[in-house]
Parts: C-alpha cells; sequence; structure tokens
C-alpha cells in the first residue's frame, strides 16, 4: 500500500510501504492555487491513486516537477495531462526519444503490460525547462544538480525544512547508476544533504541527512571498488535491498574512469540487448 504522509500542514510525501525500483515515491505540496507534485511515479496506475489521494484537497494539480528522465519518475505523467512540467534540458531531450517498452519491461517484469502503453500514450514531455534555481511556487524552489544522470532537479520547501529529492536518493535500496557518475553523485550528496532536515528519496523511507551519508559513502566505495564487487567493504548498505545492481554501479564507476561514458555491459544484459 502506498499512502500519503504528513510532513508539515500541507507538504506531503508519497511513499510506498514496499520500497523499490517498482514502487517509487512522490512529494505533493498543496497551495491555493493548486497542487504541486514531485514526480509522477512509474506507471499510470501508480499515477491514478496518487490523483486519488490529492482529490479531497479540492485543487488541481497545477506542476509536476520531474527529478529525471527516469520512468519512475515520469512514468505516470499522462495522468496530470494538465500540469505544467518542470526538468532539466537533458530530461526534456531524452522525453523527446520514444520509449524502449521491451526493455522497460524486462527492468519491470511486473508492470510490463502498462509499460507497453508508453508506445500509444507516452510520457507527457519537459514543457519548462529549469537549469538554474527557480522559485516554482511561494513554497517549492526548484534546484539543479547532477549525478543520478547528467542532470537532474529536486524540489526544496524551505518553510517546511524538507527536501524532495526524488532521482538523486535512494534509501535502503541500491541505486541504478548505469547512466550516472558516481562520484558525482557522491559529491552532490553532500550539498543536499545540508538543504533540509528531513529529505523524502525516489525509493525508500523518508529519511535524514544520515541517510544521504550512507548512500554517499556506498557510491564513493563503487568508486574505489575498481571493477571488483568484492572491493565494497561491509556497511549499512549491506541490509539494502537489490545488492545485484553493485555489479552494474562499479562497472559504470571503471568505464568512466577510462573515459568510457557507455552503458555498462551489466546493464545491457539486463535491457536483453546483448
Amino acid at each position: 500500500m502506498t499512502e500519503l504522509r504528513l510532513i508539515t500542514p500541507d507538504v506531503y510525501a508519497w511513499i510506498a510501504d514496499t520500497p523499490g525500483h517498482d514502487h517509487p515515491n512522490a512529494g505533493v505540496v498543496i497551495e491555493p492555487d493548486g497542487a504541486t507534485i514531485i514526480d509522477t511515479l512509474l506507471v499510470a496506475s501508480q499515477g491514478e491513486c496518487l490523483a486519488a489521494a490529492i482529490e479531497p484537497f479540492g485543487v488541481p494539480v497545477r506542476r509536476a516537477v520531474y527529478t529525471s528522465s527516469h520512468v519512475a519518475a515520469v512514468g505516470g505523467s499522462a495522468v496530470f495531462w494538465m500540469a505544467a512540467r518542470y526538468g532539466r534540458s537533458q530530461t526534456s531531450a531524452l522525453l523527446e526519444q520514444p520509449a524502449n517498452v521491451d526493455a522497460l519491461a524486462r527492468l519491470h517484469p511486473s508492470y510490463a503490460a502498462e509499460l507497453s502503453t508508453l508506445t500509444e500514450s507516452p510520457t507527457r514531455p519537459v514543457s519548462h525547462t529549469v537549469d538554474v534555481a527557480a522559485w516554482l511556487t511561494p513554497k517549492v524552489c526548484a534546484l539543479p544538480f547532477s549525478g543520478h544522470q547528467q542532470e537532474n532537479l529536486v524540489a526544496l520547501v524551505p518553510d517546511a525544512d524538507t527536501l524532495f529529492a526524488g532521482s538523486l536518493c535512494c534509501f535502503g535500496v541500491t541505486p541504478n547508476v548505469f547512466d550516472g557518475n558516481p562520484e558525482v553523485w557522491a559529491d552532490t550528496l553532500g550539498d543536499l544533504a545540508e538543504l533540509a532536515t528531513t529529505i523524502v528519496p525516489g525509493i525508500g523511507p523518508v529519511g535524514s541527512s544520515h541517510d544521504v551519508v550512507a548512500l554517499q559513502a556506498y557510491l564513493y566505495a563503487c568508486v574505489d571498488a575498481a571493477a571488483d564487487a568484492s572491493g565494497i567493504p561491509p556497511g549499512p548498505w549491506d541490509q539494502w535491498t537489490n545488492r545485484d545492481l553493485d555489479e552494474v554501479n562499479i562497472e559504470r564507476a571503471s568505464m568512466l574512469a577510462r573515459g568510457d561514458a557507455g552503458v555498462p555491459s551489466s546493464m545491457l544484459r539486463r535491457l536483453g540487448i546483448t
């Protein structure tokens, strides 16, 4: 079950109780003119549940913030078709390309049927590009960062001392860094940890700077592992799920160290491409 969890008045986190790459989170900020959501979840059925939870507030969803172009952040966007959509230039460019539904189905087999509909009903493109810090509303400030991808976006709600980190944070679940830069991401997390006391990740339970630091340490460990998964030392990540992604993350770090920004072969195998 996924539910809206109150953080402060008018600020909510939509949190899955079974966190994982199939069950991402979203944020909701209610203001007089309407709601701002941060990410639109993986598929339309998840987005419809979120829309139903917002309906009792009696305001329309005016804005959607995309923290990345990954399907877990944008897959349910068609549900919020009237919302203005804010994202980075990279997100905009990638969403202009057709979705590889076969690859997405392999990554998210439980939702393969729904993901196949992205061919006829694609994700909604970015309508407003945000490449510098910008106040979207009196409550919500969008901030550009890098790491999970070359270009990411987060939403800060200063009055609530809350950061909706979206794709840049993954708590209790191993991240997938196949098109990111683990070292840059880890550096970025050092900045994110200082922005707010409450951190809402794209995947996992609501956390704090301690969770951000744990993720940062894991990413640095991937960089230091030098293409050897056994090189990741014991740490908080020993309790995380999806540790099979270590292979992808370490390979990506090793490739970048050689100046190769391609997709790791371990990820291509998962996608059924090789």
